[in-house]
């Protein structure tokens, strides 16, 4: 079998196409935890974080809004800090179409 390292072209382009990111749900993280995530991290207002937040709970993941590479990669980041920093085991990830 031959493998073959993506050329630098296909790289590039993966990261100029804006990605959505995700919150995923877990039966853990106390709901107004999501609801300030969502406030402070992707501003937004209480009405939108709180619909967010419900389809995270009923459908299991949702999308907290499609950013450029690098700012989807800060974005799950400080999710991911602020989750662990509370001992949330919240995930939070960039959805590549």
């Amino acid at each position: 079998m031959i493998m073959a390292w993506p050329s630098k072209r296909l790289v590039h382009e993966s990261r100029s196409r804006p990605l959505p990111v995700v919150l995923l749900n877990d039966d853990y993280t106390p709901m107004d935890f999501v609801v300030q995530i969502l406030e402070k991290i992707f501003s937004m207002d209480r009405s939108s974080a709180t619909r967010t937040m419900l389809q995270v709970h009923t459908r299991g993941k949702g999308v907290c809004g499609v950013f450029s590479y690098e700012i989807a990669e800060t974005k799950v980041a400080q999710v991911t800090g602020l989750a662990q920093q509370h001992q949330h085991p919240l995930l939070c990830t960039m959805e590549e179409n």
